[in-house]
């Protein structure tokens, strides 16, 4: 008996039905960065290893989908190393090549190929899948979609208050309770600099980004596992714990961080930011968030995260400021800033909060029944004029039974069905059959599209 055939776990069809609600996310997002003058970019599925090693700390680097050299990729391996099962030796010898693992990093290596072919400031946006060898669960796949934006080559906080605006603007449209947050990394660097371990911020910021994950005895142990004694950890409980509005946080921090100069430039620049937004029209709940950390080790400067308020689901959008990222592929001072949608999340929770219009669950807004040869050639003609009036409309292509055709353009769930017989054709009209309240009558040929819109 032959195996049932199977997906790779992690990874998802998509049925018809769920990508005419995934177009509108993707048409939803694009267009907001439209508006912002922000240009469509792609970049190739698998870039090389030398170009997304090291871009995402260790843990990131683990997460790597490796693909093997072709051909006898182990004819030049010893059996010494073969045996001695080093794996990120082995790793390096039968693989140059490996899946994006996110958008930025092959946006950065694009700016620094193309640097001459483009102007300064780049804005660009970017919808492609990006693969993670991560362990599947709710919300988290190994294959998903990004839609990122970006731009680099200024340093404006300007650009951190446009990224606001297009959050605010995408999920207004996509009818999404969201809260924003927010943090600076070097508000971070000077938390671990006054703790007493400014060489360990990464070991810190990847620890307390997974506290509302594991919570707060959980991260602590992790900070000891990775080296932080009991007093370093003690002296940052109260600085997590920071209360009041977003304004008095940062002048607690003001305070707290008064010897770390890194720490009072990150107060500075999200002081600003704060106040420029101040002045906007912004209707989503917008918190200072110290605990956030996002641990992909180019953050340098803002960091963004997006949490939906109605369902039960990780970020479904987050970025920042990296201000050398270019740098490691020989560009330096070239700053960037960005952010990401997650548009696997954002369709769970829209699909969990049944928040899609009622028209994408259809393509076709009519079907015309097929009755036979004559009425095809004569539906052909009507097609043809609903089309070019941009009303999506189809013929059933056989001449099957009538519950067949029906039932067709039922389980589709097109709202309209034409039926076109020998009297329909000699007096000009077509019976318009609306398949959600039952009704029918009869149409002039020339008034068919208005009746549909």
């Amino acid at each position: 008996m032959a195996q049932s055939p199977s997906i790779p776990k992690g990874t998802r069809d998509y049925s018809p039905e769920i990508m005419v609600k995934r177009n509108y996310i993707f048409d939803t997002i694009k267009s907001v960065f439209k508006l912002y003058g922000y240009m469509p970019l792609e970049t190739p599925a698998m870039e090389n290893l030398s170009t997304l090693m090291g871009k995402y700390g260790d843990e990131g680097d683990k997460l790597l989908f490796k693909i093997l050299n072709s051909g006898n990729f182990i004819a030049d391996i010893s059996d010494e190393t073969l045996l001695d099962r080093n794996i990120p030796q082995l790793t390096h010898k039968i693989s140059e090549k490996g899946l994006r693992y996110d958008l930025t990093v092959p946006f950065a290596r694009f700016v620094v190929q193309h640097q001459s072919e483009i102007a300064f400031p780049f804005k660009r946006y970017q919808i492609q899948p990006v693969w993670r060898a991560d362990r599947p669960q709710k919300g988290r796949y190994r294959e998903f979609y990004q839609c990122d934006v970006d731009v680099v080559g200024s340093d404006s906080l300007l650009n951190e208050v446009e990224l606001v605006q297009i959050v605010n603007e995408v999920y207004k449209r996509l009818k999404i309770n969201v809260r924003l947050l927010i943090n600076n990394r070097k508000i971070l660097a000077g938390i671990a600099n006054i703790i007493g371990y400014p060489d360990k911020l990464t070991d810190i910021t990847v620890a307390i980004d997974k506290m509302d994950k594991i919570g707060r005895e959980a991260v602590n142990q992790e900070l000891r596992e990775r080296g932080i004694d009991e007093e370093g950890i003690a002296k940052l409980q109260p600085i997590l714990d920071l209360k009041g509005s977003n304004e008095e946080k940062l002048a607690q921090l003001q305070t707290v961080l008064n010897e770390s100069e890194t720490g009072l430039k990150g107060i500075e620049e999200l002081s600003l930011v704060f106040d420029y937004l101040k002045t906007l029209n912004i209707s989503i709940d917008i918190k200072l968030d110290l605990t956030l950390a996002r641990g992909l080790s180019y953050y340098t400067g803002a960091i963004f995260e997006v949490k939906a308020l109605d369902a039960e689901i990780g970020s479904i959008t987050g970025g920042g400021r990296y201000d050398d990222l270019t740098g490691i592929f020989g560009l330096k001072n070239v700053s960037g800033v960005g952010i990401s949608f997650g548009a696997d999340r954002i369709f769970d929770v829209m699909n969990q909060l049944d928040l899609f219009p009622a028209d994408t669950k259809a393509t076709t807004q009519i079907l015309f029944v097929n009755f036979g040869t004559k009425e095809e050639k004569f539906c052909l003609s009507l097609l043809q004029s609903l089309r070019q009036q941009g009303i999506n409309a189809e013929l059933y292509p056989d001449a099957a039974k009538m519950k067949k055709q029906m039932t067709y353009a039922d389980k589709k769930g097109i709202p309209f069905v034409a039926l076109v017989g020998e009297n329909e054709i000699q007096s000009g009209t077509v019976a318009l059959k609306n398949m959600q309240t039952g009704e029918q009558e009869n149409v002039k040929v020339e008034e068919l599209a208005h009746k549909i819109c």
